[in-house]
C-alpha cells in the first residue's frame, strides 16, 4: 500500500492533469518510441510555437483524468510510451503538426488518439484530422474564394463604364 504522501502526490498530479485536460481544446496522444534526442528536440520546438503543449506522462495518471473528465475512450490507446499534446486555442494543431512528424517517421512514431472538446478520435480519425488545414490557411482560402467574383464585378463594371464613355465620346 502506497505511502499518505505518495498518494497525495499522485492525486495532486492527477487534479494538475484533469485542469489541463479540461483547458484543452483537443489533444492527441502518440507512441514515441525509438525517435532520436534530435528529433525530438525539433519536434517540441515546432509544437511550442505553434501553442501546443508536449509532454511525457504515466498511463495511470493519463487513464485516471480522462476518467474524471468522462473522456474514458482513450483509455483503451494508453499502454506502452505515451506523450501528449494538448492545444488550448487551435482545434488541429495538435494531430496536424504530430500527423506530419509520423509520417516523416512512420517506423518509429505512431498516432494513437486524440480528442477535440468531448468527442473521440482513434488512429484514423486523428490521421484525417491531421490534413485539415490550420485555421489560418482556411481563412485565407476562403477570402480568396470571395475575392474572386468581387474582382470580376468590378472589372465587369470598369469595362461597362468605359465602354460608355467611350460611346459618349
Amino acid at each position: 500500500m502506497p505511502s499518505a504522501k505518495a498518494l497525495e502526490s499522485k492525486q495532486a498530479k492527477v487534479a494538475q492533469l484533469t485542469e489541463l485536460l479540461k483547458g484543452a481544446a483537443s489533444g492527441v496522444l502518440v507512441d514515441y518510441k525509438g525517435i532520436t534526442v534530435e528529433e525530438d528536440t525539433k519536434l517540441r520546438r515546432e509544437l511550442r510555437e505553434a501553442g501546443v503543449n508536449y509532454f511525457v506522462e504515466k498511463n495511470t495518471m493519463l487513464r485516471r483524468a480522462f476518467a474524471e473528465i468522462g473522456l474514458d475512450g482513450l483509455s483503451d490507446v494508453l499502454e506502452g510510451a505515451t506523450a501528449i499534446a494538448l492545444s488550448e486555442n487551435d482545434e488541429t494543431a495538435p494531430a496536424r503538426i504530430l500527423g506530419k512528424f509520423a509520417e516523416a517517421h512512420d517506423d518509429k512514431f505512431e498516432l494513437k488518439a486524440g480528442f477535440i472538446g468531448t468527442e473521440v478520435y482513434d488512429k484514423a480519425g486523428v490521421t484525417a484530422l491531421s490534413k485539415i488545414p490550420s485555421k489560418e490557411v482556411l481563412l485565407a482560402q476562403l477570402v480568396g474564394t470571395l475575392q474572386g467574383p468581387i474582382q470580376k464585378l468590378a472589372a465587369t463594371l470598369l469595362s461597362l463604364k468605359e465602354k460608355q464613355e467611350g460611346e459618349a465620346a
